[in-house]
């Protein structure tokens, strides 16, 4: 059946129009972009068959344009318009942090951080540095490691946030496994890196695993 031919409550954009993007499902939001179907679907179709070839949402939103092109029903245009798309998701979040606002919904730089490292194929850890009013002074990927884990260094945390002059900062890491429980390790650094800034009067304010699915706030856990 033709989008066009479902009841008008039903319909992508006039759901979105009415109820806002967030009560969209992934193949609805995804179908927007694609604008008419293909093979014989329309286009919330033809989405649940690009989210199935491509691995769900996550694996194919982190295809580049080359590679969304190789999926059927993608042509260049499409995969263009895929890409410009998370760019500006991507360019939207980091000017929240950039333009010296503060931050008054933390979930904010949660999102920051899994934009920046949940495509990664290795771990990472990365530290955003905030001033005493909770705006960015920096963001700093400083670890890395393999598939297994990135070793931290308190260290070099509080030395670079001294450099900044920081007030207070938020940390995170990835696991490119997908998994965003928090491990015993994580609470151990965790607690090491709260101990060690808070020597030099600086607030660890969360922690933040990114896998598959929102990030996983370690505050919001009380673990922090």
């Amino acid at each position: 059946m033709h989008i066009r031919d479902w009841p008008e409550s039903e319909r992508p954009r006039e759901k979105l129009l009415a109820r806002g993007p967030g009560h969209l499902s992934d193949a609805e939001l995804l179908a927007l972009f694609l604008g008419s179907g293909s093979a014989g679907l329309n286009a919330v179709g033809s989405a649940r068959r690009l989210l199935g070839t491509g691995g769900g949402l996550r694996r194919l939103l982190d295809l580049d344009a080359p590679a969304l092109t190789r999926l059927p029903g993608i042509g260049p245009a499409r995969a263009c318009l895929l890409a410009a798309a998370l760019e500006l998701s991507q360019r939207h979040l980091a000017a929240q942090l950039e333009r010296g606002e503060a931050l008054g919904e933390p979930r904010a730089a949660g999102r920051y951080f899994a934009q920046r490292l949940r495509s990664l194929g290795h771990e990472a850890f990365a530290v955003l540095y905030l001033d005493t009013r909770h705006r960015a002074l920096g963001f700093e990927e400083l670890f890395r490691g393999g598939i297994d884990g990135a070793e931290v260094h308190p260290r070099i945390i509080v030395q670079r946030a001294l450099a900044h002059g920081a007030a207070a900062a938020m940390v995170g890491h990835n696991h490119p496994s997908g998994n965003p429980q928090p491990s015993a390790a994580d609470r151990a650094v965790t607690m090491r890196l709260k101990q060690a800034l808070a020597l030099i009067d600086v607030r660890l304010l969360d922690h933040f695993v990114i896998g598959d699915g929102p990030p996983t706030s370690m505050a919001e856990l009380g673990m922090v």
